[in-house]
């Protein structure tokens, strides 16, 4: 066999084979060579195959099975053993070696190659790159053929089948994903569990070492929680409801290979509380806007029993308004001013007036946050001027005030003055004195002996809780001796105990009235204040000669804010409630817990004050329970909430009219005067933000002004450039413009103020009625007037408004100057952009001639109509029905009395009904041009001031005589316009 291959034989036919393959190309079927020399190598083929016969003995030979490991994602399978081929015909040619390595299955991903035909070694490798995660292992049958008898690879022999096991290794690809994006659990409070909830991952990958999770972490720090392997969650300490009522946790896991889940998952865990009886779903705060009405204040409240059997609940909502003003949100107009809105009667003395030049006794003392309140530190006293108050008092009067007051310092407590009218000098009498001793509030009332020599009723003495609770109260004393009644925020009280005294003997010693502290004038070495008072007083008044009324008093202390019941209807049956007097307290009582808690849903806050403080209001809900039979009753916890008062948009009060005006000397110097502010306008404005009506632009929202009406509580005039002399000028008003207004005034050289609660309009119309006078004015240049005016004593205030007054000079004409003059205007008039009085024009008595006539007509045609036309503007604008009146008076002319007329030699030949038929023609014209638009002018409001005057001279001239009028006026009903 060794020497077969170099036969001869083989040789030719390989060449034979050779040139057949390189010549054609091709094989028949059958594996025959089809060309022209295939003849003679079949025969050669025929000669080498006899010549081989019997070489090819053996069948190739591989293990039994073998077993692979593959890495998914590659091509590359490790064997063991490996795949190697033997075949015991070896060394000989092609029976001895291995052509090739079959694998037997459908569709499998793997191929077997061999590396070399001689040794048998083969490769197993993927064609295709595997996945474990579709197959983690492969079993199929691989056979191994040697190469046969020969070159033309005929009689190939095959191995035996063997079993090749793969394993698909895994790689840890895929992150852990939990089963639920988010878990939820609810526990009650108090309590430590094992396990609250259990959360699961899982991972795609196909080993155990990458699909199984090892581990479970909370990523979210600080919270009182720990989980375990297995992904159960517990708590490591006791929940608190009140401390949190939810937690939200983040929880991570981790694969075999240490991989992280690619999202974390949201674990909430709701904290219970353990069933307490209480109200439950109300918010602790409630916020209030301005103007908003009554508000609800606990619109979803409802009360848990945890299933206690309860038979009936009363409840008890407290407002605290102690600390906002005087104990509640009351209205910080003055005394006097509450005064006249309560309708009380008139001949109030207010004892602690704000400040003022008037009022400087209060200047010294403390103030408490606002000027209306004064605050007395146990080291203060103010001393009452002299006819401030008279010195009898007689057997009916009244006494008022706002006070909070504490215990009294110190362990034996001493007298503490609130009012105190003693003996200015020598003895230390009082003669009535209201204080306050250990909590007790006292009155003292001594006669004098002219009245009556008997034992008398003199201190009155009332044991009241409030007297010491550092809140505030309104006192009113009432007396009509010997009775003294006392009021506290709007109930009575009688005097527990009634001290009787001998009348005070008459003398002549002058007496002291103070506030705050007793005057101790005689006894002593040096007069000085002693019993001084500590606490706050506001609104302290006193009214000789007169008691106020139950009503009057219930005004003067109601308060502007409290509680409110929506609709009383809906309460329901079986509803019991009261409210006290200010309505800070309510109290409602019933036996069904469905219908208490529809009744406190409706229970509200309301406040009416236009303009309210801003700020917090405490509330305070306790709850009584009672239950059936012997049951054990429940506890219900007090309810503390507050309501937030927000802050009112402020108005912005605003003065108008003319600044600037002029005035013949006449009028300075005629007994109405000048009217000096006969166009002022109030107005109050509110700035409102107004949203952009594209909701997709970010343009700034644009301040809208919205005008509203309120109140105001005072106007200041004050004269600039030194004080009136009262020698030569003065301001005046008629009282009845103010009492029709309900309004008051004080006039003084300084200016003139208007005080008291009225609208706007009320002081418009008086401020429209404030005249000039200056009996004196040829040395009168200008007067500068400034008006300020007032809302809630001064928390809004307006504009500084300033007003030019001058006088207006004449310039005389001569009787020489040629009556071609006539037609230039005075130089005063110069400044006046529309004269509109013809009756200014000066006049010569000089008869002109035909040509002169026709041409003074034309000229003064053209200014009547130009004058008309203006005096019809400015009636469109005008309002006012004073300055109408004001224009009647007979001091509004000219004084003309040295100027020389030129009279109309045509106005002989005057029609006697003239006058009425121009008049008609006049208001004809005036009601065809009211139809069309109004002409804007734009003339200052000094011109406008000076036309107007000057049609209210040629109106008065007018109006004055007829006779001259007929004079006076020209004959111009028969020209063409």
């Amino acid at each position: 066999m060794p020497g077969a291959v170099g036969r001869p034989g083989w040789r030719t036919f390989d060449s034979c084979l050779g040139r057949a393959r390189r010549s054609a190309g091709v094989r028949a079927p059958g594996g025959r060579i089809r060309n022209r020399r295939s003849h003679a190598c079949r025969t050669l083929w025929r000669e080498a195959r006899e010549e081989q016969s019997g070489v090819n003995k053996h069948k190739p030979w591989i293990e039994t099975s073998y077993h692979g490991v593959i890495t998914e994602n590659n091509d590359t399978v490790i064997l063991d053993p490996p795949l190697v081929a033997l075949d015991k015909d070896a060394p000989v040619p092609f029976a001895g070696e291995i052509c090739a390595f079959k694998i037997h299955g459908q569709e499998l991903p793997f191929e077997a190659v061999v590396l070399n035909k001689t040794s048998g070694e083969g490769r197993l490798r993927a064609k295709s790159p595997i996945d474990c995660e579709l197959q983690k292992e492969y079993t199929f049958i691989i056979q191994a053929y040697d190469c046969g008898a020969g070159p033309r690879e005929t009689a190939w022999k095959k191995s035996h089948k063997a079993v090749v096991h793969i394993q698909v290794k895994d790689v840890n690809e895929f992150a852990p994903t939990f089963k639920e994006p988010a878990y939820k659990a609810v526990v009650t409070e108090g309590k430590i569990y094992d396990s609250i909830l259990q959360v699961e991952a899982v991972d795609e990958d196909c080993s155990p070492q990458y699909s199984q999770i090892c581990n479970y972490e909370i990523v979210t720090t600080d919270v009182p929680f720990a989980i375990d392997r297995n992904g159960n969650i517990r708590n490591t300490e006791k929940l608190s409801y009140d401390k949190q009522h939810q937690y939200e946790i983040l929880v991570t896991a981790y694969d075999c290979g240490q991989k992280p889940a690619a999202q974390d998952t949201l674990v909430q865990v709701d904290v219970k509380p353990v069933c307490k009886p209480g109200w439950q779903d109300w918010t602790k705060r409630i916020e209030y806007q301005p103007g908003s009405g009554s508000v609800p204040l606990f619109p979803s409240i409802h009360l848990e029993t945890c299933d206690g059997a309860v038979s009936s609940i009363q409840i008890t909502i407290e407002l605290h308004t102690n600390y906002i003003g005087k104990g509640c949100d009351r209205e910080t107009y003055s005394e006097k001013s509450l005064q006249k809105l309560c309708g009380a009667s008139s001949g109030i003395i207010d004892l602690l007036p704000s400040p003022s030049a008037a009022t400087n006794w209060t200047a010294g003392l403390l103030v408490d946050s606002s000027e209306m309140i004064f605050k007395f530190d146990g080291r203060q006293g103010a001393k009452i001027p002299d006819g401030i108050v008279p010195k009898n008092l007689t057997d009916q009067f009244t006494i008022t005030m706002w006070m909070k007051h504490g215990p009294s310092p110190g362990v034996r407590a001493e007298k503490e003055t609130i009012l105190c009218n003693s003996d200015k000098t020598e003895m230390n009498r009082h003669h009535y004195a209201l204080y306050v001793h250990n909590c007790r509030l006292v009155f003292l009332l001594r006669k004098d002996f002219d009245q009556a020599d008997t034992f008398r009723p003199a201190e009155f003495h009332w044991k009241l809780d409030q007297i010491c609770d550092k809140e505030w109260h309104y006192y009113v004393i009432n007396v009509e001796f010997p009775v003294v009644t006392l009021y506290m925020d709007g109930a009575t009280y009688e005097p527990y105990l009634v001290t009787n005294d001998w009348p005070i003997h008459p003398s002549h010693i002058a007496m002291q009235l103070t506030v705050g502290a007793c005057w101790q004038g005689g006894e002593v070495t040096k007069p000085r204040f002693a019993q001084f008072f500590h606490g706050s007083l506001a609104s302290l008044t006193i009214r000789p000669g007169k008691m106020e009324s139950q009503k009057v008093i219930s005004c003067l202390q109601a308060c502007k804010e409290g509680l409110d019941i929506n609709s009383l209807e809906s309460l329901g049956q079986g509803i019991k409630y009261h409210f006290n007097p200010s309505q800070s307290i309510l109290v409602m009582e019933g036996d069904d817990i469905g219908n208490i808690n529809h009744a406190l849903q409706k229970v509200s806050y309301i406040n009416s004050r236009q303009f309210p403080t801003a700020g917090v209001r405490r509330l305070k809900v306790s709850s009584k329970v009672q239950c059936f039979g012997e049951d054990v009753c429940i506890s219900i916890p007090d309810m503390d909430t507050y309501v937030m008062v927000l802050q009112a948009i402020e108005p912005q009060i605003t003065l108008r009219g003319t600044d600037r005006f002029w005035r013949p000397a006449a009028q300075f110097e005629s007994a109405r005067g000048v009217i000096l502010f006969p166009d002022i306008r109030i107005v109050s404005t509110l700035a409102k933000a107004e949203a952009p009506g594209d909701l997709k632009t970010t343009a700034p929202k644009s301040a809208v002004l919205e005008e509203m009406l309120h109140n105001l509580d005072f106007c200041d005039i004050l004269v600039l450039g030194g004080d009136l002399d009262p020698r030569q000028e003065c301001l005046e008003l008629n009282h009845s413009e103010l009492h029709q207004r309900h309004l008051d005034a004080t006039n003084s050289t300084a200016g003139y103020s208007i005080y008291g609660v009225g609208s706007m309009s009320r002081y418009e119309q008086v401020l429209r009625h404030i005249r000039y006078r200056n009996w004196h004015s040829a040395s009168l240049e200008a007067r500068r007037f400034r008006i300020k005016c007032s809302e809630l004593n001064g928390r809004y205030t307006s504009n500084e408004f300033t007003l030019e007054v001058s006088v207006l000079h004449e310039v005389r004409v001569s009787d020489k100057e040629h009556v071609n003059h006539l037609i230039v205007q005075p130089p005063f008039l110069q400044s006046v952009h529309h004269p509109e009085s013809r009756s200014s024009i000066q006049r010569s008595s000089v008869v002109p001639s035909i040509a002169t006539v026709v041409i003074i007509i034309s000229v003064c045609m053209l200014v009547f109509v130009v004058a008309m036309g203006v005096h019809r503007v400015r009636i469109a604008h005008q309002h006012f029905t004073e300055e109408a009146e004001a224009a009647k008076e007979a001091e509004m002319d000219w004084d003309d009395s040295a100027l020389t007329i030129t009279v109309n030699p045509m106005e002989k030949h005057e029609a006697p009904g003239r006058g009425e038929d121009d008049t008609e023609e006049e208001e004809e014209e005036e009601e065809e041009e009211e139809g069309d638009e109004d002409i804007s002018s734009s003339s200052s409001d000094s011109d406008d001031s000076e036309d107007q005057e000057e049609e209210r001279m040629g109106r008065g001239r007018r109006g004055q005589s007829g006779a001259r009028q007929a004079q006076l006026e020209w004959d111009d009903s028969a020209l063409p316009y």
